[in-house]
């Protein structure tokens, strides 16, 4: 528990974990029962200097809610935005105290009393104003806090080759690992031309058992820095229409690549001291999905293992995060055989992982996906989330796989 402490902890100025505490049990305790429990007639709630009583009080206690929820998140996570939301609010406050007294007596008195009560809240609020660069200072780059490279799995297309080009333009180079040599030569071409960078491309089956073994003897000589786990297959359709052989790919390609690969490379990370691991997972890994039963499944598998190695790896200076994106613009849906729908770009969820990097063990790209994630795991029950997940899985598998 006290590792877990230090995590959520760390970076952060002590007033502000304070604060961000204070955030949590305004957001989680107490405004619940304010809202849902305390009877209408005692409430009362105070914006901009003027109370609110009664039904309007329960009203104006949202807003109020959704600003201790907010600043829960954007403290934990360091949101840029909060460098103008944490001032904006601690000033409204101080606001709000100095009026309240001035209102309800009208006379010097209020006016002391006024000033008095608001002196904490302009305090702290020109503490927010200076301490803004918290929320916006720029990181390392990526080659700063790890290394020179980085190896990228799945790299010919989609969400690997993003990867690349994200970890090019901060100038690391890479390692581009795929089975399709044209796809990673054109790749590696691009890379060099536009941001100068060393490129190694290696041709890899990961799913043949011998795969994440000569993966690891082909960048043996370099300094990686970062190893992407991203390369992984889909397969849609009910359970007993897939062919065996698909069956046996994803799982040797979305599990055991993977870890093996990880387990190789982890001696070198651990003796520089530092490093980082991403794993593509999927919001899939979160709940049982029908028609994709085995993907779902073999996503879980990569969840858990990143999010267990986030812990391990930690105090050794490793960072490992999973990428749990939805659904992506990609090549995926077509190879998996899934009928084209709407998605993220791959750019979008890459830029997701990258700010996730180094401060969660996972992420799941795209609010509405966030959401639903979180709503299936969280609300309903399990047999409910299974039958709506085919529901929704049944409009993107042809009518000959269902």
């Amino acid at each position: 528990m006290s590792e877990w402490f230090r995590d959520i902890f760390r970076d952060r100025p002590w007033w502000m974990n304070v604060v961000m505490v204070f955030s949590a049990w305004m957001a989680f305790i107490y405004m619940p029962w304010d809202i849902f429990i305390k009877p209408a007639a005692q409430d009362q709630e105070v914006w901009f200097g003027i109370m609110f009583t009664g039904g309007w009080a329960k009203v104006m206690a949202i807003p109020h809610w959704f600003v201790y929820g907010a600043a829960v998140y954007g403290f934990r996570r360091r949101r840029s935005w909060m460098g103008i939301a944490a001032p904006l609010y601690t000033a409204q406050v101080t606001i709000g105290m100095f009026l309240w007294p001035i209102l309800q007596y009208g006379s010097l008195m209020g006016w002391v009393m006024g000033l008095i009560a608001a002196a904490p809240f302009a305090l702290l609020t020109l503490v927010f104003i200076k301490a803004r660069e918290h929320f916006s200072a720029e990181r390392p780059t990526l080659r700063e806090r790890y290394g020179d490279w980085a190896l990228i799995t799945g790299a010919s297309a989609g969400i690997g080759a993003e990867f690349a080009r994200a970890f090019a333009r901060q100038g690391l180079d890479c390692a581009l690992l795929a089975r399709r040599h044209d796809k990673l030569e054109a790749l590696a071409r691009e890379l060099e031309e536009q941001h100068g960078v060393s490129t190694r491309v290696v041709v890899v089956d990961l799913a043949a058992p011998d795969g994440p073994a000569e993966a690891a003897k082909a960048v043996a000589d370099l300094d990686l820095g970062i190893l992407v786990n991203n390369a992984g297959v889909g397969g849609v359709g009910r359970f007993d229409k897939l062919d065996s052989a698909r069956l046996r790919e994803m799982v040797n390609l979305n599990c055991l690549a993977p870890m093996l690969l990880t387990h190789e490379l982890l001696p070198a990370f651990q003796a520089r001291g530092r490093g980082a691991i991403v794993i593509t997972g999927s919001v899939a890994g979160r709940q049982p999905l029908p028609l994709h039963g085995v993907y779902s499944a073999t996503k879980a598998f990569d969840l858990m293992l990143g999010e267990s190695l986030y812990v391990e790896m930690r105090e050794l200076g490793i960072d490992v995060l999973v990428l749990e994106p939805g659904p992506t613009l990609t090549e995926f849906q077509e190879v998996a055989g899934e009928i084209a729908h709407e998605g993220q770009s791959a750019t979008e969820v890459v830029e997701t992982a990258l700010r996730a990097l180094g401060r969660q063990p996972s992420v799941i790209s795209g609010w509405m996906n966030w959401l639903r994630a979180n709503a299936a795991t969280r609300v309903g029950s399990r047999p409910m989330v299974a039958y709506v997940a085919r529901a929704v899985m049944e409009v993107q598998t042809p009518a000959d796989m269902r």
